[in-house]
């Protein structure tokens, strides 16, 4: 990292163009393995390192990039400071630590542990999948492990460090009969290092991805329809995040680009339902002391008892909104400027029992597991296909369907929610936005939608 006093010469430098400038450094060491079939694609790991420098004048914004060096820097600041053109004669800048440390301790640092036993634990889980059922014809396990170490600074003295320490495995499972494939798949990660495989069992995850492969392979068509729809805990919580989450961060609220704008206090959910973001959860995939403008994080409620009472808020969004920021902000790596992004979104935990929630729900679909699907930001209007389905015909859970989409508007959905039970899980995956892809968790725990559309062949 850059020294501290280069720094704040640097966020002086930048400051001649606007009202605010801030310098952003990165190191970042990373593993990434993938084993295709038994054989190992590629195994690599690497290192880089670089500095971002941001300017504000109002509403306005300016963003370079650099390599890791004093003499970058200050042309990256100067280039920043340029394309604004709006600053002022600068003060010294004066840059104090914010002491921010991460709440968890790491156990062991990925960074300890050699190539050899990370590809040991790939082809375990890769043997595991494969040895479910002769009909398992493709297996696939990535692993990816990161320790980011992150310094924010800006004009208004702030020097916070973080250090965020992430591992995940994903495996996925194809199974055939010769004439057609179905897919199962699993993807734990957290904030930890290489102890997440003390309490996170790869082969038992790589069992689950085959098995729900071969289900939905004997599994007849979904039929279509409007229908109630219960969605399991974990990953039915990604309806929420693609739908609705999207829609609460200020990157669409404050410019109009969102349905839920204007409506902080009013009611955009059923009574049962509240909603969070939390970035300060113990170890999970979205966790971090601070977000990537030296913000610490927090828990922001976004919808309690139905009403919207939050927003994720980043600096520019604040500004545009005049609002607080929520430690909200968010980036890929140095190369980009952060925006508000989500961290661990989840719906909280209800009172309702699972089995009442079949038993009452009449005819409908039962989505164990969600799998990928597209999703208009502006509207909310969504299609989400089921990876894991079944049928459900006179309250009670009758044989896996395949083939279900699930069709619909996040803004209605929310209002359809009828049933939220008790036991909260949390899914991991990659989010994509303007700011790249950054790690977030998705979650809620079962719940049903009194009426949905759903998509299928039958």
């Amino acid at each position: 990292m850059i020294d501290k006093q280069i720094v704040a010469k640097a966020l002086e430098i930048a400051l001649s163009g606007g009202d605010f400038a801030e310098v952003f450094m990165e190191d970042v060491e990373k593993t990434a393995i993938a084993c295709l079939n038994g054989h190992v694609e590629h195994a690599v790991t690497g290192r880089e390192s670089g500095v971002g420098v941001r300017v504000f004048d109002g509403v306005r914004t300016a963003y370079a990039s650099a390599p890791m060096e004093p003499h970058a820097l200050m042309t990256a600041a100067a280039h920043a400071a340029e394309a604004l053109s709006g600053g002022k004669a600068a003060d010294n800048v004066v840059l104090r630590d914010a002491g921010y440390r991460r709440r968890w301790e790491i156990k062991t640092y990925p960074t300890a542990i050699d190539m050899q036993k990370k590809m040991a634990v790939v082809k375990t889980a890769y043997a595991a999948a494969r040895a479910e059922d002769t009909r398992i014809t493709q297996a696939t396990v990535d692993y990816i492990d990161a320790c980011q170490r992150v310094i924010v600074a800006n004009s208004e003295g702030l020097w916070g460090e973080d250090e965020r320490v992430r591992t995940r495995i994903s495996i996925q499972a194809v199974a055939s009969d010769g004439e057609q494939s179905q897919t199962g798949r699993q993807s734990p990660g957290r904030a930890a290092g290489f102890e997440m495989f003390e309490w996170i069992d790869a082969s038992g995850y790589a069992k689950q991805a085959a098995q729900t492969a071969l289900l939905m392979l004997m599994a007849p068509w979904c039929p279509a329809g409007e229908m109630p729809v219960v969605l399991d805990s974990g990953f039915g919580g990604v309806i929420f995040h693609e739908a609705c989450g999207h829609a609460l961060e200020s990157t669409s609220v404050a410019r109009g680009n969102s349905v839920f704008t204007g409506l902080f206090g009013e009611t955009i959910a059923a009574p049962c339902v509240s909603a969070a973001d939390d970035g300060t959860l113990e170890r999970e995939w979205g966790s971090a002391a601070m977000d990537d403008e030296g913000e610490p994080t927090r828990r922001n409620m976004l919808i309690t008892n139905g009403v919207l009472t939050g927003y994720m808020i980043d600096r520019l969004g604040a500004r545009r909104m005049r609002a607080e920021r929520t430690g909200s902000a968010r980036r890929q790596s140095y190369r980009f400027a952060p925006t508000s992004r989500m961290t661990n979104t989840f719906i909280l935990p209800g009172d309702d029992s699972f089995d009442e929630m079949i038993s009452t729900m009449g005819d409908g679909l039962y989505a164990k597991q969600m799998g990928g699907g597209s999703v208009n930001p502006v509207t909310g209007e969504f299609n989400f296909a089921v990876l894991e389905g079944y049928l459900v015909q006179d309250g009670k859970i009758c044989h896996p369907v395949r083939g279900a989409t699930l069709i619909g508007k996040g803004a209605d959905v929310l209002k359809r929610i009828d049933r939220v039970g008790k036991e909260l899980e949390l899914g991991q995956g990659m989010c994509g936005s303007v700011s790249g892809s950054v790690a977030t968790s998705v979650g809620q725990p079962p719940l049903r939608i009194a009426a949905m559309t759903v998509g299928g062949r039958k």
